[in-house]
């Protein structure tokens, strides 16, 4: 399984430094969010701090279980919002979360995508090819998108034909870039993650995933601010929110 090194490197850093999008304070609403959500739920906190003008959310992105691991450490958050059922389980499994505060706020598509201009995909098949040296994926052991692409490459029993070809992703974004840097040659992803890149992909073949693609979200029970958190989550499914998400091309759970 080959890396591009340079893009290797930056990605360790970039975890290092840590995704937030600003400093916490103590009296910040804290949601940590799976990296697919990064845009949606931009435009989700701006309009939850308007609606609560004295709360401030600081977001923080990531793979679902980067994001469990550092909420099982102690890092601050509130909420937290999986891109799976499998990571808010294990969460659920830890008592990361508030059980009876889980719900489902979203669902996504699965697609093949390739960079503008590359080559075209009429099968699953077709990735065997020369054509496609280098293909991208989430890491299946980490990644929620990674579970869903191996799931789906195991059904077509792609799996280890396509393994010797395989750049794993630390998060769907950076496979997300992969493609449209034109380091790899084809990628999963998510639809709403096809759909900001547009022009600099193309959406090759959409995918029906072997398990639906839901999202749920949940009070972590660390939480020093349970009111706030759940107030977040019901705007989340409130229809301003699920009209911001549907914005974002997420369709309702």
């Amino acid at each position: 399984m080959r890396t591009p090194t340079l893009h290797r490197c930056l990605a360790v850093i970039a975890f290092a430094i840590a995704a937030v999008t600003g400093p916490a304070r103590a009296d910040d609403l804290v949601v940590s969010a799976a990296s697919s959500l990064t845009n949606a739920f931009q435009s989700v906190a701006k309009a939850y701090e308007t609606q609560h003008p004295g709360t401030h959310v600081v977001l923080n992105f990531g793979s679902s279980d980067t994001l469990l691991r550092q909420i099982a450490n102690g890092a601050p958050a509130d909420v937290f919002a999986s891109a799976d059922q499998v990571a808010m389980d294990k969460a659920q499994s830890q008592r990361a979360i508030t059980a009876d505060s889980r719900v489902d706020f979203a669902a996504n598509q699965l697609v093949l995508i390739v960079p503008a201009g590359g080559a075209k995909v009429a099968t699953l098949n077709d990735l065997t090819g020369a054509a496609f040296k280098r293909i991208a994926w989430g890491d299946p052991a980490s990644v929620p998108v990674g579970r869903y692409t191996k799931s789906v490459l195991d059904r077509a029993g792609l799996t280890s034909r396509l393994q010797n070809k395989a750049v794993l992703a630390a998060n769907v974004r950076q496979c997300l870039n992969y493609v449209m840097r034109g380091e790899v040659d084809a990628g999963f992803v998510y639809a709403t993650d096809a759909a900001i890149a547009r022009g600099r992909v193309i959406v090759a073949m959409r995918i029906p995933s072997t398990t639906p693609i839901t999202y749920p979200i949940a009070v972590v029970s660390q939480t020093t601010h349970s009111d706030e958190a759940r107030d977040f989550i019901a705007f989340v499914r409130s229809p301003q929110g699920q009209q911001l998400l549907a914005d974002a091309g997420f369709l309702a759970p």
